[in-house]
């Protein structure tokens, strides 16, 4: 009897120390493995995110693209201040041409430059202004064109080559993506609508008695496309820069975002209209203010048949037109202010509108002061460039009132 207990007892014994081995060593064991079987998974992910360039895009990578694009709009500030230039000076139909990458190099000896004003003498400016200009003087108008035309090729390498860089990085996700290839494209068609608006000024119109100009209609789309692309690349520049600013989303706040888009488009549209006055020279026209000679409304303000020739041929409606604008943009910028004071703003959503209300006294001043003066070039180019920064503060206002994206 002894001897058959006893074996119970050892069999007994070793089918329960198996079966503790079995859940209490094979269990972590177990556990470990699928641990780690778990953060292979996870770290295998987290690489094909990384080489797909869907995780890559952060707070750090946005300020790189944020800076650049504000650069970016920089230089646009900067081609849009020299074509001011370019124009006051009448230096923008002396390149008679256009070549990508040819007319990159200037006129180095005596002949080419006797070649290129040769060309430049068989189109209308030289023949009814300029047919008493030496060439000395050709010289100075041809490199004021040449220099706004390298720097439009800048403006377009500052855009495409990072693009590329950024792109090949991972940098931007897909709506990004989206926005850079349309600023890229933007720029291309920037440089085609700038020679199809010189190309206007070069054309022989014999029924025509009007010194040689380009088109205002061609210089409106010219400056309004090179705003747009100013304010697009500002605009996205600034919300990766800036974090947004919380706000309730109360009845008040809703009507001063209203209040400031509507603005913002007000503050566009007046310097756009700033384009048919220099095209036209409406600037010349009546060099009076507050009234236009000696009436606020002048009798020849509809002159021109149709009635809506009038708006953009007209150079007296024109400058009637941007004088409008200009004081409705006034008022609708001191309105918001005065709206915004009776609000908690963050303090910088208070600078911005704080500096664009100040800015826009000073546009007005400066305008005034360029009519009573009969068109300075200096005065006038500052005067152009006041329009792109009264334009640039109504986008800061904006970014700083912008929702935040859920």
């Amino acid at each position: 009897m002894l001897l058959p207990s006893l074996r119970h007892v050892v069999v007994c014994g070793c089918r329960g120390a198996v079966r503790g081995y079995q859940f209490g060593n094979r269990t972590p064991l177990r556990q470990w493995v699928v641990r780690r079987g778990q953060s292979t998974v996870v770290a295998e992910a987290g690489s094909a995110q990384t080489a797909t360039g869907t995780a890559v895009p952060n707070a750090a990578t946005n300020r790189i693209v944020g800076r650049w694009l504000v650069g970016c709009s920089g230089l646009v500030l900067g081609a849009v201040v020299l074509g001011g230039v370019t124009r006051l000076t009448e230096s923008g139909l002396s390149m008679v041409d256009w070549h990508l990458v040819k007319e990159m190099k200037p006129p180095q000896t005596q002949a080419e430059w006797e070649a290129e004003f040769s060309k430049y003498q068989q189109f209308p400016e030289f023949k009814i202004m300029n047919h008493d200009m030496t060439l000395t003087e050709f010289k100075f108008i041809f490199y004021m064109e040449w220099g706004h035309r390298m720097w439009g090729r800048l403006v377009g390498l500052a855009y495409i080559l990072p693009t590329m860089y950024f792109w090949k990085k991972g940098y931007f996700n897909r709506s990004m993506k989206a926005r850079v290839l349309g600023l890229c494209g933007f720029v291309f068609f920037q440089g085609l609508l700038g020679w199809y608006m010189v190309k206007s000024g070069l054309e022989e119109k014999p029924e025509s008695y009007d010194i040689p100009r380009v088109s205002q209609y061609r210089l409106a789309s010219h400056l309004g496309s090179a705003l747009l692309l100013y304010s697009a690349s500002l605009w996205t520049g600034l919300t990766l820069l800036l974090p947004p600013n919380k706000f309730p989303d109360t009845k008040r706040v809703l009507q001063l975002r209203r209040f400031a888009k509507g603005t913002g488009a007000l503050v566009f549209l007046t310097a756009l209209s700033g384009a048919f006055v220099a095209g036209l020279d409406a600037g010349l026209v009546y060099n009076s203010f507050p009234k236009m000679g000696e009436l606020w409304i002048p009798d020849d303000l509809l002159a021109f048949s149709p009635t809506l020739k009038n708006i953009f041929e007209n150079p007296t409606t024109v400058q009637f037109d941007h004088r409008i604008l200009a004081m409705s943009s006034l008022a609708a910028i001191t309105g918001l202010y005065l709206f915004a004071r009776k609000m908690r703003l963050p303090r910088r959503a208070k600078i911005a509108i704080g500096c664009l209300t100040a800015m826009a006294y000073t546009q007005v001043a400066l305008g005034i002061s360029t009519l009573l003066l009969y068109v300075p070039t200096p005065l006038a180019a500052t005067h152009q460039s006041g329009s792109v920064a009264l334009l640039t503060f109504a986008i800061w206002v904006l970014a700083e009132l912008r929702k935040i994206a859920k």
